[in-house]
């Protein structure tokens, strides 16, 4: 695994790029998160997709009923069982997105230099002339020149699926606008986006609290992507919402980062957030293109410094009708594993992308190419330095064996936990290696039945880079005897054999708690 550790700092002999990669167990350390829809949701394709290296599925909420998106879960279940490989599920929300809404469904022409315009009321058929939106304060929040983006997904880069206009005037409750560029509107759904305006529409609406309330309270959802979060406000309130439904006060709450109000009030957002997802679609309508890459970079930075997961939008836009990515995508993914990230959110590519399976396995060899050059050392110490002294107890252990699994080259980092902390923690460090972590479950009660956690904790890593979990046996508490850690950890190794992560005379660094004190111990398996 480390051999081919190259820097990029360092000169690299050309003609070493061109040497095919090693297989490895895991495709990549990144994470991918595959959104499910039209194209993606028979057993077949999803079960596909897992092979290559989905391990979170997305269902996006702004389209379809809770019975479509049910089907494809149960289809989800089904996948996971026979390719043995776990997968967490993320619910997103609708949030304040506007839509045009299209019932008719038949496409809409545009031409450059005409007039549209934008109206409440929903009653009327949408037409080259007139667009029915779902706001009716638009007319309130706009003025004379500003910028309106209408289009599936918004400008994907293919000007002709996605329109520019720009304000003319504002009659009563509706808006004149002037058309920029020619394009054909296709489908039921379009988003409409203005450019740096507030919109005074819930986070989290009514529509969205419901579908949490029985879709996500029934399925268990792992993560709610939170879309449009504008304030740390809003992550509180859908973490009140969320408190009062049973199991759902372990999902954890990503704050989708879609606009200049969400980029204002970054820091207050991840301090409550439990990761971020980077909607660069949005993000790149709001900001001067020049600026995009400057707020991933710093956005990505900060996540990594507060241990907190950073998932980044719209990579392979082309790949949605191509096997191939363009040149800038593939660089596109590359840069930002190097940035940091932890996971790459695929969208249109797999939900009505004609390519899903390949999309995933591309982004996933692009990812694990990329992490070969990262740039670990540097990292490590602007990690350490700001954390800072005195470190906590687990912050300390967590760094510690990181440094101790470099050191000794090993081949795997094992790490008991039964919250996932621990592991966490760990992977901050970013280590070269795969970090195992092996969930404990703990048995929990309330007055009525007992129940093992673990799950939850266990599906959760799966959106962090470089953690694969297993869940252990109930019947091994993690803070327990020397005895039983040893069993249990046999049975991770075991694990690690079998599937090909550990060989004989490897060393493994293993992070475990012993009584009150956590233990780094370095062992070398025998034959």
């Amino acid at each position: 695994m480390h051999a081919n550790h190259l820097l990029l700092e360092e000169p690299i002999r050309m003609a070493s790029i061109l040497e095919p990669s090693k297989a490895s167990f895991f495709p990549a350390m990144t994470k991918i998160v595959g959104t499910l829809g039209p194209k993606s949701r028979s057993v077949e394709v999803i079960s596909g997709c897992l092979k290559v290296g989905m391990s979170v599925a997305r269902f996006d909420f702004s389209w379809g009923d809770p019975d479509y998106h049910q089907e494809t879960l149960e289809n989800l279940k089904a996948a996971v069982k026979s390719t043995k490989k776990l997968c967490a599920v993320m619910l997103d929300t609708v949030g304040a997105e506007l839509q045009v809404v299209n019932k008719s469904e038949k496409s809409i022409s545009l031409v450059a230099d005409g007039f549209v315009v934008l109206t409440p009321n929903q009653e009327q058929e949408a037409s080259s002339e007139l667009l029915p939106i779902n706001f009716d304060g638009l007319a309130k929040s706009v003025k004379k020149g500003d910028t309106i983006f209408v289009g599936q997904y918004l400008f994907t880069g293919s000007e002709t699926t996605s329109v520019w206009l720009e304000v003319s005037e504002v009659k009563g409750d509706d808006v004149v606008c002037v058309i920029k560029n020619s394009a054909t509107l296709a489908g039921a759904l379009f988003t409409l986006h203005v450019s740096q305006i507030h919109i005074d529409m819930p986070t989290l609406s009514d529509k969205d609290k419901e579908v949490i309330s029985t879709w996500g309270v029934k399925n268990k959802i792992d993560f709610l992507s939170l879309s449009y979060t504008r304030h740390a406000e809003d992550v509180r309130q859908a973490r009140n919402h969320l408190s009062k439904l049973g199991d759902l006060h372990q999902t954890q709450i990503f704050a989708k980062i879609e606009n200049v109000e969400g980029l204002n009030h970054f820091d207050e957002i991840l301090q409550e957030a439990d990761g971020i997802i980077l909607s660069r679609g949005n993000l790149g309508i709001d900001l001067p293109p020049e600026k995009v890459f400057l707020f991933q970079k710093a956005a990505v930075y900060k996540c990594n410094m507060a241990g907190k997961p950073a998932v980044i939008t719209r990579v392979v836009d082309s790949m949605t009708d191509n096997l191939r990515p363009t040149r800038a995508e593939a660089t596109d993914v590359a840069n930002a594993v190097l940035d940091g990230s932890d996971a790459i959110l695929l969208g249109a590519e797999t939900l009505r992308g004609l390519y899903p399976v390949e999309t995933i396995s591309i982004v996933g060899k692009i990812c694990a190419e990329a992490e070969k050059v990262f740039n670990q050392d540097l990292y490590f110490k602007k990690t350490v330095k700001y954390v800072g002294e005195p470190m906590t107890h687990l912050e300390s252990i967590a760094s510690s064996a990181v440094r101790a699994a470099i050191k000794v080259k090993a081949s795997v980092i094992i790490c008991f936990t039964s919250s996932g902390r621990a592991a966490r923690l760990i992977a901050k460090y970013r280590p070269t290696m795969p970090v195992l972590s092996v969930v404990i479950p703990r048995l929990k009660t309330n007055q009525l039945k007992w129940s093992f956690s673990g799950a939850f904790e266990a599906r959760q890593s799966l959106i962090v880079r470089g953690l694969f979990p297993m869940l252990a046996d109930p019947r091994h508490p993690a803070e327990s005897t020397n005895a039983t850690n040893e069993s249990v950890l046999k049975v991770a190794l075991d694990h690690g054999k079998a599937s090909g992560v550990v060989k004989s005379h490897d060393r493994v660094v293993v992070c475990q708690k012993v009584g009150d004190a956590s233990v780094v111990k370095i062992i070398e398996l025998e034959d």
